[in-house]
């Protein structure tokens, strides 16, 4: 299989299935696309004739070009990774909360994009305040919930946790507060090796992206 991404300190959407593969043990190769920096995305998403997206899965023949359709091909080829929750009541709120992630938090996405580099502290506007809070209830759901332990969302590293990394990076540097329950699960999602694998590689880039250093 092979992972085709973008910038490790930028790419939010890459992040999520490199993540998932790393920490499940998936083998996979990976080639990371600089698209502001040259036209390679261009002539791979014209080879393969997709938008100019990252990240993509090729595997074989088949080509799956959305961060959230990898993951479930993920999840249904390696069975024994548990990428989603055994309980069916479990998986179903994983589900959820991914798909939320998926299409949601605009505001936060749009207004504090990711940059593992960068440290500091900025207020939030009003529309990501409320994103803010809707985490916390996001968070407060799985701390309810009828869970293995772990100190993950659904207890053990799965999906959903892949699906709000670059979350972690952006409420982590930017200095905002969620709750504890978020704090505690930011820094499992911190400590992971995968993690701080990406991390590295990020801060060895020396491409820069003006609109992500604001």
């Amino acid at each position: 299989m092979h992972l085709y991404i973008a910038y490790k300190n930028y790419s939010s959407w890459s992040l999520r299935p490199w993540l998932a593969m790393k920490v499940a043990g998936i083998p996979f190769e990976e080639t990371l696309l600089p698209f502001a920096h040259g036209d390679s995305l261009k002539q791979f998403s014209a080879q393969h004739v997709l938008p100019a997206q990252v990240p993509v899965l090729i595997t074989d023949d088949l080509v799956i070009w959305d961060s959230l359709a990898i993951l479930e091909y993920l999840a249904e080829g390696y069975p024994e990774c548990q990428l989603w929750p055994e309980s069916r009541a479990l998986r179903a709120l994983a589900r959820s909360a991914a798909a939320e992630m998926h299409s949601g938090f605009s505001a936060l996405r749009s207004q504090f994009p990711m940059n593992c580099r960068t440290e500091k502290a900025v207020e939030p506007s009003v529309a990501v305040a409320q994103d803010l809070q809707r985490l916390a209830q996001i968070w407060a759901r799985f701390e309810q919930a009828d869970k293995p332990a772990g100190p993950f969302l659904a207890g053990s590293f799965s999906n959903v946790d892949a699906m709000f990394a670059p979350v972690m990076w952006r409420v982590r540097n930017y200095g905002l507060k969620v709750s504890s329950a978020f704090d505690r699960w930011a820094q499992a999602m911190y400590d992971l090796p995968a993690m701080q694998e990406w991390l590295i590689a990020a801060r060895a880039e020396t491409w820069q992206m003006p609109a992500y250093e604001r």
